[in-house]
């Protein structure tokens, strides 16, 4: 199975069992079409993910971010506190491309006192 689509919301990086991580994050895949009067239709789907592979990739992961993802559809049992047993599909990821990144909030760096240059004449001794 191979979809693109957005991530609505930071992956969250778990440690599982020994030394293992898993990234879970959830992609939203939108459809678009015409109906038979000619009117613009969209839905959307929400997949939920789980990725196994390499758990550096977390960082990139981040609400907004578009992915396409391939992999297979699982079957899970988890237990609800509400409704007891219960299943949903996961996709299970062999390969993540990143399309697009969204760009974390960095606190402000304070302005300098005195400008810097570069160059002919430039002091010798400049922090970069």
């Amino acid at each position: 199975m191979l979809f693109t689509g957005r991530l609505t919301a930071n992956a969250e990086l778990k440690a599982v069992k020994g030394d293992k991580t898993v990234i879970n994050f959830t992609v939203a895949i939108n459809q678009k079409w015409k109906n038979k009067a000619g009117e613009k239709q969209e839905k959307t789907a929400f997949v939920d993910c789980a990725y196994w592979r390499n758990s550096g990739v977390a960082e990139y992961l981040t609400k907004g971010a578009v992915v396409e993802i391939s992999g297979w559809m699982e079957a899970q049992a988890y237990q609800s506190k509400k409704d007891g047993l219960k299943g949903r599909l996961v996709c299970t990821c062999d390969t993540i491309k990143l399309f697009s990144l969204v760009a974390k909030a960095e606190p402000k760096a304070e302005p300098a006192t005195a400008p810097y240059t570069t160059g002919a004449g430039a002091d010798d001794d400049l922090p970069f």
